[in-house]
């Protein structure tokens, strides 16, 4: 089923994913890069369902991961390891690609070039009807030291940066449609932040464990949680503005201290001269202190009366 690639592309681009009980998404991810990659890797983490038939039906290689252990990278580094392309793409199996960046990917597979691309991936579940939008590497060179690194919230950008790459932006979109089940989504939660205090426990150094955990404590509404773990990035990073601008918003919106939101927003200003995302903030809270000095019209004293 899986229709001959691109002739330039058939010898230099492996798809790679890693895939659990995925019958109802798999085809639908395959058959939006029929044609493009030469070699397709599933990387199975212990499918019941068909899953594995429909993988091998588009002339997938299927290779099984033991996951009692779970670790997303290792299994998405077993992919790579039987890659043989000199690109790799990598998918879930719930996203599919936009056909349209397929010349992007051609012009980029041209290059013998040390890189990953950031992707476009539009986020959309089942339960709202408003996507949101984040950036992935999803397109990089296949080289030995471009290993993915994390049990959860797996990346590949540090071990392409630390090999002397680079990153770049593209123009190639990914659809992700998943489907939302808030209560599954909180036991994968409380599951993911086990694991990543387990990570940060083994490995205090690897300040990107932080950023995830905050994210997971405020999915979760566990503000106080997210809050205290981003004060813990901000002084581990103090001269990364964005950590300054993200302990800001917590203490503005979630664990309200305007005096301590003021002096985040100002230090993120001072790191990063015209930041337009702190200035914003500081204009906020300057007119709510208008609003709060202004004295109050006679009208609404004599109407609370």
């Amino acid at each position: 089923m899986n229709g001959p690639a691109t002739p330039h592309l058939a010898d230099a681009l492996s798809l790679c994913m890693i895939v659990k009980n995925e019958e109802r998404n798999l085809a639908r991810c395959l058959d939006s890069v029929r044609g493009l990659a030469g070699q397709l890797i599933v990387v199975d983490t212990g499918s019941t369902d068909r899953t594995k038939r429909i993988a091998a039906g588009y002339g997938a290689e299927v290779v099984p991961f033991d996951f009692q252990c779970a670790d997303f990278a290792a299994a998405r580094n077993r992919g790579i390891a039987h890659s043989i392309g000199r690109w790799i793409l990598v998918l879930d199996a719930d996203e599919t690609l936009d056909r349209a960046g397929v010349p992007l990917i051609e012009r980029i597979v041209a290059l013998n070039e040390n890189a990953g691309y950031f992707l476009e991936r539009n986020n959309l579940s089942s339960g709202s009807s408003c996507p949101t939008t984040d950036y992935v590497v999803r397109l990089f060179a296949n080289r030995p030291n471009h290993r993915y690194r994390g049990r959860v919230h797996e990346t590949i950008d540090a071990s392409i940066l630390s090999g002397g790459g680079r990153l770049h932006q593209s123009g190639i979109r990914i659809d992700h449609n998943f489907a939302s089940d808030l209560e599954a989504r909180r036991r994968k939660n409380h599951w993911y932040i086990e694991i990543l205090n387990q990570e940060i426990a083994a490995d205090p150094s690897d300040l990107s464990r932080l950023d995830f955990l905050a994210a997971e404590y405020h999915q979760l509404e566990m503000f106080d949680e997210a809050t205290e773990i981003a004060e813990r990035i901000a002084q581990l990073r103090p001269l990364d503005p964005r950590a300054h601008l993200f302990l800001g918003t917590y203490h503005l919106l979630y664990k309200p201290d305007l005096r301590r939101a003021r002096a985040d927003f100002n230090q993120a200003l001072k790191l990063r001269p015209g930041y337009p995302e702190a200035q914003s903030f500081l204009q906020y809270l300057d007119a709510q202190e208008h609003t709060q000095a202004s004295p109050q019209p006679t009208g609404a004293h004599s109407a609370a009366a």
